[in-house]
């Protein structure tokens, strides 16, 4: 078995090394790829974010040749940015993955050390205070709930950022008596936000956009639903809805007036809703 796994091991090790090897081709100023030459960081943030969540797709909805396939798209991006990096002796993608072994072990001491822990939530204490530790905070600064959120609002997306800082701060008392204050504060952000559209300026209007999402979210949090799932139903039913109407068309969309496609579309609606 240990014979079979050091195998497995050195056939994944060169299949990593063979990939590092394709990425500083594609980055080599000698005979590389003018789009990749091309690229920065800050230019392959899209990538980043776009190839996360086609693995997140993959896994929920795809085949195991799909995860494995979103997952090397994910890792170029990871293996592309260290080369980067490399090249202005910034870090390398060994700094990389030395890295996060070490974190791993210092924040596992249950596993690599001789703490002895007896639940899931004393491993995520332990792991909140190494990790304050690690960034220099204080105890009692990492545990500021203003310290919490505002990790959320840098690092998660927005949607699912904001249900975080709604759970947080309602947890700690900071929320509604009822669902009818939640619906009161819903209409009060609509209103502010159809004022702004009609009188005030850009940044106001979307400023008060956001605070009419938050309040939304805010009902979503109250009636136990995932605003991010229902934002990505909606996306679905609405392409499916479109494919539906181009399946029995035989000119672009462009070429119907409103009137043509609201007929398309319910017949699509209501096709959809006996399949």
């Amino acid at each position: 078995m240990e014979l079979n796994q050091n195998q497995g091991n050195r056939k994944t090790l060169a299949a990593l090394q063979e990939l590092i090897e394709v990425v500083a081709k594609l980055r080599s100023p000698d005979g590389g790829c003018p789009w990749d030459l091309a690229q920065t960081p800050e230019t392959l943030t899209p990538y980043v974010i776009e190839e996360a969540y086609e693995v997140v797709d993959a896994i929920k909805n795809g085949t195991e040749a799909d995860i494995a396939e979103e997952l090397g798209d994910l890792l170029l991006q990871v293996v592309l940015q260290a080369q980067i990096a490399s090249e202005s002796s910034q870090f390398s993608l060994q700094e990389i993955a030395q890295g996060i072994t070490q974190k791993l072990i210092r924040r596992h001491p249950h596993v690599f050390s001789d703490v002895s822990v007896q639940s899931v939530d004393e491993v995520r204490q332990n792991w909140e205070q190494i990790k304050a530790t690690e960034k220099g905070e204080s105890s009692s600064e990492s545990q500021k709930l203003s310290t919490k959120l505002s990790r959320y609002g840098r690092t998660l997306p927005p949607l699912t950022a904001a249900m975080k800082i709604s759970q947080k701060a309602a947890a700690v008392g900071f929320e509604w008596e009822n669902i009818d204050g939640v619906w009161a504060k819903f209409y009060e952000e609509l209103e502010e936000f159809q004022q702004a559209v009609a009188e005030e300026t850009p940044e106001r209007q979307q400023a008060e956009l956001g605070d009419l999402l938050f309040a939304v979210i805010q009902l979503a949090r109250w009636h136990n639903l995932d605003p991010s799932e229902g934002l990505q139903g909606t996306n679905q039913r609405f392409i499916q809805r479109l494919q539906k109407m181009e399946a029995v068309v035989n000119r672009p969309l462009s070429d119907y007036n409103l009137d043509e496609l609201e007929t398309l579309w319910q017949q699509a609606k209501a096709q959809l809703a006996q399949e």
